[in-house]
């Protein structure tokens, strides 16, 4: 056991940890974002249909802010990007806990959004520049696991919050968002390299230049848009006459799955070509999803997440392994931003799309769509091989370096 966590964990400097625990703490107490969607509908009366639209507006913030956050990034530093951003993301997080008009919430989500999207990138890009290359698949694998761990006890801490005082969601999340912002400014600190300090001043244009990095993005993008999907089950779940609720006890499947699996898997697929990785995500996502069609009991359901969760964790190793190894150290920040602008999108395009199928075809429809992109998207990653183009940038750099 011992050498099972000093080969997951073991090794890392002290700077990712407290970059590691500032993202358990944002995410455990990401009680207001999660819980948005049920404040508006049961506390302010809302209809779904503009607690929709809200929800959607702060996910096109998010994907907004997730692009100059990464040009910050790279220009002002890592650390001024976080800043500038976190603590404003705090304040406006309980003014919304506060606001009651229809316009002034949906405009408080939107900036909220964006400053929480310009923050990840410096975010990101401060992981990989501590971190040695041999770890940094490792070390951004263990923060997807805080951040799942996080999300798991924030569920917990937002069902009773809302119980008692619906409120308190946003003032305990303006809170940690501030905590956490405090803690990076004490005990991180700047770690963007020199090469990034000198040829920081660019746009995004050397990112949208890189077609292979601009390839991985869309398909990426597309592959987490499938995922995003899960947000439609409970349509599928109703139709088969099981109680709503339902839903919150087999998506519980997902969380358990990446909290136990997550740092085991990685070692599993590491030194494998990250096409075929990805290959086999979407396929196993769509399976995941295709197999909604013939589910009918909560067990079925259950086994449906179980498969899509498994191409999810796949997909997560993957994607974020390729979006360091193909970002240059001197545009870190940048390629990061494109990379999750290309993801919070997908938060939007899952949803939104899965919604207009379902509308328009019906839900069974939409499985079998979601099913054919995975199979679409599986030929894709072979046919792009973008990790073999990652080996080939890496075996350029190291040439230059010699």
């Amino acid at each position: 056991m011992n050498r099972w966590w000093r080969r997951t964990a073991g090794g890392l400097p002290a700077t990712f940890w407290y970059l590691w625990t500032a993202s358990l703490i944002n995410r455990t107490g990401a009680v207001g974002q999660l819980y948005l969607g049920v404040y508006l509908l049961t506390v302010r009366d809302f209809d779904a249909g503009y607690a929709g639209l809200v929800i959607g507006l702060g996910g096109i913030g998010t994907a907004l802010g997730a692009l100059p956050g990464g040009i910050l990034a790279d220009r002002w530093g890592r650390r001024p990007a976080m800043l500038v951003a976190g603590a404003p993301a705090a304040i406006v997080m309980v003014a919304l806990g506060r606001a009651s008009d229809r316009t002034m919430i949906a405009v408080l989500v939107v900036l909220i959004g964006f400053c929480l999207g310009a923050v990840r990138p410096a975010f990101t890009a401060s992981i990989i520049d501590v971190v040695a290359v041999a770890d940094r698949s490792r070390a951004l694998n263990l923060n997807y696991w805080a951040f799942n761990l996080g999300s798991g006890a924030a569920a917990l801490l937002a069902g009773m919050l809302v119980r008692t005082d619906p409120a308190s969601l946003f003032a305990v999340n303006g809170a940690v968002l501030m905590a956490s912002t405090v803690l990076l400014a004490v005990k991180v600190p700047e770690t963007r390299p020199a090469v990034a300090a000198a040829t920081g001043r660019g746009g995004l244009g050397v990112v949208v230049r890189d077609r292979v990095f601009m390839t991985f993005v869309g398909l990426a993008m597309l592959g987490w848009t499938m995922i995003e999907t899960n947000k439609m089950l409970p349509v599928a779940i109703v139709a088969d006459g099981l109680d709503v609720t339902s839903y919150g006890r087999v998506i519980v499947v997902n969380m358990v799955l990446i909290v136990a699996g997550q740092l085991v898997l990685p070692r599993l697929v590491d030194h494998r070509r990250r096409e075929h990785v990805l290959a086999a995500s979407v396929v196993l996502a769509g399976a995941g999803f295709g197999l909604v069609t013939l589910a009918d009991t909560l067990w079925a359901y259950a086994l449906t997440v179980a498969v899509w969760t498994v191409g999810e964790m796949l997909m997560t190793v993957a994607n974020s392994a390729l979006a360091v190894e193909l970002a240059p150290p001197g545009a870190r920040g940048r390629y990061q931003g494109v990379f999750n602008f290309g993801l919070t999108a997908a938060m939007f395009l899952g949803p939104a799309a899965g919604g207009l199928v379902v509308t328009r075809f019906g839900p069974d429809t939409l499985w079998v769509a979601v099913f054919c992109l995975g199979l679409l998207l599986a030929v894709a990653h072979l046919a792009a091989r973008p990790g073999s183009a990652a080996a080939a940038v890496d075996d350029r750099r190291r040439g230059l370096h010699r």
